[in-house]
């Protein structure tokens, strides 16, 4: 009998530990999505996961799958807690027991326009096919499928006498896939990329950023076997492929218009134009850098990202904008050892940003490691200095280096133009 009570008093004691232990997550975890609420910062960017509270069991497996801790547990349901801390990997939709996440894109407040595609790759528009995230998918192992799959549409379709066989647009995973099926079928191909590195989206990721893919079957290479892996292994595993597949990518190229001619495509890129049967656009939806559009900006020093800090040190280095991404350059370019940075945004005061990342950027202006400069504009770049707009006087820096963090033009205007007909996505796969 006292065997039994001291087990029943071990199982309410273990049953009260749970339960407050349970109680202090959802608290936890309800004040992270109030505040993300409250910043503004739960509107998903792109691909995202929509729980189903009906099937959802509340195992927390998507919880632990997801390096970015966008998802927690509240009321025994799975919710996300910060949707602009997703990038849309889907390793909670494939961690999920019960199948009760799916992948959309869009929210109720906000729609996506997503390309129209037949299940062949093939939009609207005869020859002009879509794979990848543009399409929908950002997903590396599917993407790339895509990409591959779409290749193979492709080569039974008439090709032109002259010219390209296919032009490819975007050298992420999807248009990587297509660039090395193109070359396993002996195709007229070009590969191209605006960028100054492959990987598309991935390559924009922080550093030692953990990426989720699964196993992907590539042409001329076969099965490729990739879990959890950070960003850096990965653009490897990329570049080691291209190198030994010799995959040619014309990087820097990027495309300004298309239109249709004769039975293919003209596609004009700031290099020239290339003459195409068939056009593959595996581009994301990032889209072409935002410019500031002032005279020096087409100087060699001026860039859209910021990929090594340590590159920068000792340096004068100007960043511009005003979201997470120019935050978060300004405070690890202040780490780097006799580094010198201004940051310049045209609002009065940041909206929109992630609180720690307004925290760390108050610290280091505080710490005289970064010249806040609220309120001012870019208006020239010079080699050695560039001159600043909106306080009462121009102000003048000694730069060596100007990081843009303006985000992108996404490509849509440019496909419309070009006939592909789009459906805006509220929160639909």
């Amino acid at each position: 009998m006292e065997a039994a009570v001291l087990y029943a008093l071990i199982g309410v004691a273990a049953l009260v530990i749970h339960l407050t232990l349970r109680r202090r997550r959802d608290r936890r975890n309800d004040e992270a999505r109030r505040e993300s609420e409250r910043q503004g910062l739960n509107e998903p960017p792109s691909l995202h996961p929509v729980v189903d509270p009906s099937r959802c069991i509340g195992s927390g497996g998507c919880v632990h799958a997801c390096p970015e801790k966008a998802l927690g547990i509240i009321g025994g349901k799975a919710v996300l807690i910060n949707g602009s801390a997703c990038i849309g990997h889907g390793a909670c939709e494939a961690a999920c027991p019960v199948k009760a996440i799916q992948l959309v894109f869009g929210t109720e407040k906000r729609g996506i326009d997503i390309p129209e595609v037949a299940p062949n790759f093939e939009s609207n528009v005869p020859g002009l096919f879509i794979a990848g995230e543009l399409g929908g998918m950002g997903l590396v192992r599917k993407a790339a499928e895509q990409g591959r799959q779409a290749i193979d549409h492709i080569r039974r379709r008439p090709r032109g006498r002259a010219g390209l066989d296919v032009l490819i647009v975007g050298a992420g995973p999807a248009g990587i896939s297509a660039g090395l099926a193109a070359l396993e079928h002996k195709l007229r191909y070009r590969l191209i990329e605006q960028e100054d590195s492959l990987g598309g989206a991935v390559y924009h990721y922080p550093r030692q950023k953990i990426t989720m893919t699964s196993p992907v079957n590539l042409a001329l290479v076969g099965k490729v076997k990739v879990g959890e892996i950070a960003k850096e292994a990965l653009l490897g595993l990329w570049n080691d492929i291209v190198r030994r597949t010799g995959l040619q990518i014309s990087f820097h190229e990027r495309m300004e218009s298309l239109e249709r001619s004769g039975e293919g495509f003209v596609v004009h890129t700031n290099q020239g134009q290339h003459h195409a049967a068939s056009v593959l656009l595996a581009i994301g939806r990032r889209g072409t850098p935002r410019k500031l559009e002032v005279p020096g900006e087409e100087s060699a020093k001026v860039t859209y990202r910021l990929v090594d800090p340590e590159q920068y040190r000792g340096q004068h280095v100007l960043v511009v904008g005003g979201g997470d991404s120019a935050l978060e350059a300004a405070v690890a370019l202040a780490a780097e050892t006799g580094t010198r940075v201004a940051l310049s945004y045209r609002g009065e005061a940041f909206a929109r940003v992630k609180e720690k990342n307004r925290a760390a950027l108050e610290a280091a202006t505080a710490a005289g490691r970064v010249q806040l400069l609220l309120g001012t504009q870019v208006s020239r770049i010079d080699a050695g200095a560039v001159t600043l707009k909106g306080a009462a006087e121009p102000v003048v820096l000694d730069n060596d280096a100007v990081i843009v963090c303006a985000g992108g033009v996404l490509p849509t205007a440019l496909l419309q133009k070009a006939g592909i007909s789009f459906a805006t996505k509220y929160g639909t796969a």
